[in-house]
Formats: C-alpha cells, structure tokens, sequence
C-alpha cells in the first residue's frame, strides 16, 4: 500500500505540475540572464572565470564514463546492461556540459545558450531515468529512458525555436529541470534502494541546490568576495563536484540483495 501511494504521489505531481504549466502565460527568456557578474578577460578569453570553471565537468565526466566500462565482477554495479547504458549518457551529457556551457560563456546569448541546455538535459534525464529504474520499477525505468532524452531534447529546441520567433516560451524546458529536481528526492525518500552508497546521490543532491543558490546571488557573491570569483563562476565549480558524486555513486555502488 506504501508503494502505491507514492507512487501516486509522484505522478499526481508530475501531472499537477504538467497542467499548471500549461496554464501559465509562456515564459521568454530574461535578457538579463546573460548578463554576469564577472565579465573580466584573461589571457585573451572574455569571460574568463565564467568560462574556465567549465573544465571540471569535462574531467568528471571522462571520469564517469571510465567507471562505466566493463569490467570483471560488473554484476555488483550494474545487474542490467540498461543499467550501463544510463550511466554512460549520464556522464556524456556531464562530459558535453564543460564544452558547451563554455561556448555559451564566451558570447552569451540565446544562441549559444542552446548549446549550453542541450547536453544539460541529456544529464538530467538519463539521470532521472536510472533513479526510477533503481527505485520504482525496473520496467517503467527502462521504458521511460528514450521518451524522457527526447523530452529534455525537444523542451531545449522549443524553447530556442519560440526565440527565434520572437516569443519565447521556457515552460517546458522549466518542467524538464523543475520536476526530475524534485521528485528524484522524493524517490529515494520514499523507495528502497537497488544498490549501496546512496549518499553519494544525496550529496548530489545537496551539491545542485548550492550551485543554485550561487547562481542566483551571482553578482552579491562577487561583490561579498571583494570581486575576486563570482556567483556564477562558483556555481560550475559546485554542480561539478556533484556530477563527481554520481561518479563515486557509479564506481563504489553494490548491489542490494
């Protein structure tokens, strides 16, 4: 009974928040979200802080997909190939985020910032994916995987598209980020685990609410540290140590039996 009632939770959310979303006026994108704190260049990158706090996801994610490689014993970590297949998109899109959220930094604008959402959403959704794979059901886990990477994909697109024609709509892509945010805590509150080390997607957790919070009080936290870092620029440092958290999450996991 436990079991069906949260699971009815989880999707009276999920419906309750699609519904809201469509009754909402669309939402364009801010023009002053491309304006950062921290617009110094450095050895001839503009952006400079903004742009080189990037580099941390390129190696979380090289070493994500490293710990996603076969090896002898694998059963322990990945009982399912699927199982496999959600960590390594996970960490691809981890490994694409250093790269594109890069770019964006460099020219901030609404074109750049497709190539900064679109590897983000792949993250997000493999990673939404696993969890209910490992905590609802193996079935609806596995079933749900290339509907939601399509999701997150088209949310990105739509949005970009809706730009270009000079009204913009985030409600999906808002969705895409809002809803996996919140009912991935609730999935592993509410249903036992398939494999150990779950702290580590705690602090997963805990290390995304502070990126933020950083990026949000971007330009209060730059004039708090005396202009020595941003809000911003912190924020990437944050978010990258908990895709480091997955990782862990993915190389030290057992299964539970």
């Amino acid at each position: 009974m436990k079991r069906i009632t949260s699971i009815t939770l989880l999707t009276g959310i999920g419906g309750v928040s699609l519904l809201g979303l469509f009754l909402a006026d669309p939402i364009a994108q801010d023009p002053g979200y491309h304006r950062f704190a921290d617009g110094r260049a450095l050895l001839g990158v503009a952006n400079f802080g903004d742009v080189i706090s990037n580099v941390p996801f390129v190696l979380a994610g090289l070493l994500g997909l490293r710990a996603a490689k076969p090896r002898p014993g694998d059963e322990a970590r990945f009982a399912l190939p699927v199982e496999r297949l959600m960590a390594v998109l996970a960490c691809l899109g981890i490994l694409l985020v250093g790269p594109g959220s890069a770019y964006y930094h460099l020219t901030p604008n609404n074109g750049t910032l497709l190539w900064d959402r679109l590897p983000m959403t792949l993250g997000f959704m493999s990673v939404f994916a696993m969890v209910i794979l490992e905590r609802v059901s193996v079935k609806t886990g596995c079933v749900l995987l290339v509907p939601l990477l399509l999701l997150g994909v088209a949310s990105v697109f739509y949005w970009h598209h809706t730009e270009t024609l000079g009204r913009g709509d985030l409600r999906l892509y808002a969705w895409v980020q809002f809803f996996p945010t919140l009912s991935i805590p609730l999935m592993l509150f509410l249903f036992p685990p398939r494999y150990s080390g779950q702290r580590h997607l705690w602090m997963m957790i805990g290390w995304y609410a502070l990126a933020k919070g950083l990026e949000h009080f971007d330009a209060a936290v730059f004039a708090l540290l005396g202009g020595g870092v941003s809000g911003h620029t912190l924020k990437h440092l944050a978010a990258a140590v908990g895709c480091w958290e997955l990782v862990r999450y993915l190389r030290l996991r057992r299964r539970v039996p």
